[in-house]
């Protein structure tokens, strides 16, 4: 069994075991993103306690009201890439759900931005570009649950997928 599994599904919802988890989090996404960013020669991502805060309050959005849907983002601010996972609460580890993300770059190729697939929408792969978005410097994650289910929310600065430039460009 995977150890952030593990270490999950033992925790209690105590301040500590809570710094621990997040912990956990912030490692294997740092982790996951700037491996596949290295896989592409982009330069690693800065974990942003700012896009964390912002993450897990929409994280909480959706596990609340049982949604599963992009924020409209009508907050002010510059805009913020978005990456949603969801899935069976406690059934995934960390690496799984950022891994199904990253797996998307089997039908990923290089272009321009929205031809970016071997087949299919764009939106097959726009986790994937996200995530390698050369001009994105910062990412701040944040998983809520509900009775059901997990909702990890990770969110980026610069946003990516911007129509007309290559993911992997700086």
């Amino acid at each position: 069994m995977e150890t952030t599994k593990r270490i999950r599904n033992i925790a209690t919802n105590s301040n500590d075991n809570n710094d621990f988890r997040n912990e956990i989090l912030k490692n294997s996404m740092m982790k996951t993103h700037n491996a596949a960013r290295s896989e592409v020669n982009v330069a690693p991502l800065l974990w942003d306690e700012g896009l964390v805060k912002d993450a897990a309050i929409y994280a909480q959005k959706l596990a609340a009201e049982d949604i599963f849907e992009h924020d409209p983002q009508n907050h002010g601010g510059p805009p913020q890439g978005e990456n949603l996972w969801k899935g069976t609460r406690g059934a995934f580890g960390y690496e799984q759900m950022s891994g199904a993300w990253i797996n998307e770059k089997i039908i990923y190729k290089d272009g321009l931005f929205p031809n970016v697939v071997t087949k299919g929408h764009w939106s097959a792969v726009g986790h994937y570009t996200q995530i390698i978005w050369g001009k994105t410097t910062h990412v701040g994650c944040a998983i809520a649950s509900n009775a059901r289910d997990d909702f990890l929310v990770c969110r980026y600065s610069p946003a990516g997928n911007v129509i007309g430039q290559r993911p992997t460009d700086l």
